[in-house]
């Protein structure tokens, strides 16, 4: 056991339990449990955003998959900052004026309807799994390896801590913890750069070059040779850059935020932070090749998830690599609770509330069960992550996205922006986005093996314009049933776009 890395985790996780404790005292009610009262100002939110999405998949899979990949696993960091560009100019505004505590709430702004709200429920809850799956297996793999415990043993001492930070703080404590995490996370990669680079002539590209010299040409650049690589590779952005806007925990803390102007600041902060952070990683993952060497990468983890912490211990010594391991620890805490919050809000406000008991359900009421669904939402992420340690983590959340680009988000865009959308089209998207995605993983080369009936591991690439087909064609079918059309879609626009409205271009959103 690590006792340094040990004592750094327990002090981190000291601190997250006393902004924890504070937050308790501003938890009163179910507005400050599931949107943090909309207190919350743009630059924080945009930390806590950063919080969010600065997960251990980035940190610790990306840099992993670069340094046994090569310029392959480059893919990986280039999809953030280009969706947070979309969410910017397409979603962070109608979000937050249609939203209340849901993805769901935006798209039942225009369309009612039992079926519906169910069905959205459970695709954030799938989203919502998968991403706490990830989370777990990288709190697992840490733990194990780097601190000495048994990895069923940290998943349920994670799992215990996430209880704790959602049942006492809830989005007003894991707003504080993000922002904490995002502000400790973003230090430790500075510090870990400035070495790196100190090591290289100061020169950026340096581990690339020493990459390149001892490993051969073929690391440092992409394969021309492979159509499948190629296409999974386009597959795999294309999911990222739109599955931002359809992830259930990341697109609730544009419900946070005190207004419209707030949520569209709070955007821009996040996606310079992202640019920021995720230009370092590719510097990281080579600079691990050359330090690590990829026999230790592999022998610590099959899936290279473990090679940024190694690298922190090689450039600077056990300190560095006991803040690493404390940082990555914090991560995961702060997106666990963002999920927490994200899937039991989907539980207790969309299944409950409004599928199951038609809106009848006391604002107390959804609270507790709230809670007692996150709960059990938390088994269900642990007992899968126990048989998933051996996957790559960034490689689990870039299946997340894909899922999310094909359910979700379709459904969510067309909302606000096609007015001959309806209820039907909105189910059928859902439906049929979710099948697909779900489907085509399944039977993918990460899940089958060489038996692999379906050649790309990230279905993005196939899976998005289907769930968008579903929602035409669902629309199609309903055109002429006026019970699925909803509120009338200017209605609609003057709810999302006021500021525009008032300014007098509503008629270029309409359009």
């Amino acid at each position: 056991m690590n006792v340094l890395a040990v004592v750094v985790v327990i002090g981190i996780v000291a601190i997250t339990l006393g902004l924890t404790s504070f937050a308790a005292r501003r938890n009163r009610s179910t507005d400050d449990h599931y949107i943090a009262g909309r207190r919350v100002s743009g630059w924080q939110n945009g930390l806590a955003l950063a919080g969010d999405q600065l997960s251990a998949a980035s940190f610790l899979g990306i840099t992993g998959a670069v340094a046994l990949s090569g310029f392959e696993g480059m893919y990986l960091a280039l999809g953030i900052p280009v969706a947070y560009l979309l969410v910017l100019l397409v979603i962070a505004e109608p979000l937050r004026n249609l939203g209340r505590f849901t993805l769901a709430d935006a798209v039942g702004a225009r369309f009612d309807g039992r079926l519906l709200r169910g069905v959205l429920a459970v695709a954030s809850l799938i989203l919502s799994v998968v991403y706490m799956l990830i989370q777990f297996v990288g709190a697992g793999l840490l733990a194990q390896l780097l601190l000495g415990l048994d990895f069923t043993v940290a998943v349920l001492l994670i799992g215990a801590l996430m209880t704790v930070y959602t049942f006492l703080g809830g989005m007003v404590g894991t707003t504080y913890i993000q922002v904490f995490k995002a502000v400790l996370l973003l230090a430790t990669v500075l510090v870990m750069l400035g070495i790196v680079m100190s090591r290289t002539g100061w020169n950026p590209v340096g581990p690339m070059i020493e990459a390149e010299r001892r490993f051969g040409g073929e690391v440092v650049v992409p394969r021309h040779d492979d159509t499948t690589a190629g296409l999974n590779n386009l597959s795999l952005n294309l999911g990222v850059a739109l599955g931002i806007m359809g992830l259930p925990h990341v697109m609730i803390r544009f419900l946070t935020v005190r207004d419209a102007r707030a949520a569209r600041h709070s955007a821009q902060l996040a996606m310079w932070l992202f640019a920021l952070f995720f230009l370092t990683l590719p510097v990281f993952g080579y600079a691990a090749l050359n330090e690590v060497g990829r026999e230790r990468i592999l022998a610590d983890n099959p899936g290279g998830n473990l090679a940024a912490a190694r690298l922190a211990e090689i450039i600077g010594g056990n300190l560095l690599f006991a803040i690493v391991v404390g940082v990555v620890m914090a991560t995961i805490l702060a997106v666990l609770a963002g999920l927490s919050i994200a899937s039991s809000g989907a539980v207790a406000h969309d299944l409950y509330n409004v599928a199951m008991r038609e809106g009848k359900v006391s604002r107390r009421r959804q609270f507790v069960v709230g809670r007692v669904a996150g709960v059990a939402i938390s088994v269900v992420a642990i007992l899968l992550a126990l048989g998933a340690r051996s996957l790559n983590v960034a490689f689990l959340a870039n299946v997340a996205f894909a899922i999310a680009a094909s359910t979700t988000m379709p459904v969510l865009l067309l909302t606000i922006y096609w007015r001959g959308f309806n209820r039907v089209g909105a189910t059928w998207g859902l439906v049929g986005g979710l099948v697909v995605s779900l489907g085509l993983v399944l039977i993918g080369p990460d899940v089958v093996g060489e038996d692999h009936l379906f050649p790309l591991s990230v279905p993005a690439l196939v899976s998005v314009p289907a769930g968008f087909l579903c929602a035409w064609l669902g629309s199609l079918v309903g055109r002429n049933r006026p019970a699925a059309r909803g509120i009338p879609y200017d209605d609609l626009v003057a709810r999302a776009f006021p500021r525009r409205r008032s300014t007098g271009d509503s008629e270029e959103v309409m359009a």
